[in-house]
C-alpha cells in the first residue's frame, strides 16, 4: 500500500510527512508495528490482522486506547513450483501439510515427491499469525517446516524446488513469475482461484502477469480472506490526528483506487 499511496499523499499534502520506521530488533510485521505503536515509537501502524486482547490490555496499561480501522481486503495465496502437477488444495489438506500430517505430494494427487513447506516464523508478522489461527486452527507447525526471513527468498526457493510450497498475502504471490498459485476450497469440488481465469503460465511472465480475482475476494468465495487495518491511538494528540487523516485519505475514492493499484481489493 505504501508504495502506491505514500508518494501521492506527499504530493497533495507536502507537510504530512510519512516516515516508515523499521523495528530496531526482529523483523517488520504487524506484531512489531503494534508493539512499537504502544511504545510510542510510531504515530500509527498498519496491520494484517485484528488487535489481540493482550495488545489492547498492554496499551491500556500505558494509558492508550487503540482503534482498528479496516481499509482493504486481502487474501492468503499458496505458491508452488510451476511444474508441480497439482490442480488445487482443500483447506484441510493445506492444514495437514503445514502441521506435518501430509508430507508427500502423492497424498494430494500429485507425484511421489516430498513436500517442502516454507513459512516465516510466528513472531514475524500478522500473516503467519492469521494462517495459524484460521488455517491451522491454532495447531503447531510440523517439524518439517523450513523457515525463511521474508516472502521474496521464500518464492525464490519455491521456484527452485519442485516440492516447495509457501503462503503469503495474495498481491505478493499472484503476479509473480517463476511460481504458480493454487486454487483453494473448502471441498475438492469447490476450488476457487485467487487469480483471474485463465491462468497465465510463468513462461509468458513478465510480459503478462496474473491478476487478483477481486470478485471472489469481495464476495467471500475465496476461502482465506481477511481485512487490512490501520491502527490508531486514541489519545487526543497529534498522533491520533495523523492516524485519522491517513485513514480518511485511504478511504477516499482515490485512496481506494490506489489500494487497488497496489494489488489489494478495495473495501468499496
Amino acid at each position: 500500500i505504501r508504495k502506491e499511496v505514500d508518494f501521492i499523499i506527499q504530493q497533495v499534502w507536502p507537510k504530512f510527512r510519512l516516515v516508515y520506521t523499521d523495528p530496531t530488533a526482529g523483523t517488520p510485521g504487524t506484531g512489531s508495528g503494534i508493539r512499537m505503536l504502544i511504545e510510542n515509537q510510531l504515530a500509527f501502524s498498519q496491520a494484517s490482522r485484528s488487535l489481540k486482547d493482550e495488545e489492547i490490555q498492554r496499551a491500556q496499561q500505558r494509558g492508550l486506547t487503540l482503534k482498528e480501522v479496516p481499509v482493504a481486503i486481502d487474501g492468503i495465496a499458496i505458491a508452488v513450483h510451476p511444474d508441480l502437477p497439482v490442480s488445487g488444495l482443500t483447506i484441510t489438506q493445506l492444514k495437514d501439510i503445514y502441521t506435518g500430517k501430509i508430507r508427500n505430494w502423492r497424498q494430494v494427487g500429485g507425484p511421489n515427491l516430498a513436500i517442502i513447506p516454507y513459512s516465516r516464523r510466528k513472531e514475524d508478522g500478522g500473516t503467519v499469525e492469521f494462517f495459524i489461527d484460521q488455517v491451522l486452527e491454532k495447531a503447531d507447525f510440523g517439524d518439517n517446516i523450513q523457515y525463511v526471513y521474508s516472502t521474496t527468498p521464500a518464492l525464490r526457493k519455491v521456484s527452485q524446488n519442485l516440492g516447495g510450497i509457501y503462503y503469503a498475502s495474495a498481491p505478493e504471490v499472484v503476479p509473480q513469475c517463476g511460481i504458480k498459485t493454487l486454487p483453494l476450497g473448502k471441498s475438492e469440488n469447490k476450488l476457487v482461484a485467487p487469480y483471474q481465469e485463465p491462468s497465465i503460465p510463468s513462461s509468458q511472465c513478465p510480459q503478462k502477469r496474473n491478476q487478483l480475482n477481486e470478485l471472489a475476494f469481495q464476495k467471500g468465495e475465496y476461502p482465506i480472506t481477511r481485512r487490512l487495518f490501520v491502527i490508531i491511538k486514541q489519545n487526543g494528540q497529534l498522533d491520533e490526528q495523523a492516524g485519522e487523516a491517513y485513514v480518511d485519505l485511504l478511504l477516499t475514492d482515490q485512496g481506494q483506487e490506489l489500494i487497488e493499484k497496489a494489488g489489494f481489493v478495495p473495501l468499496r
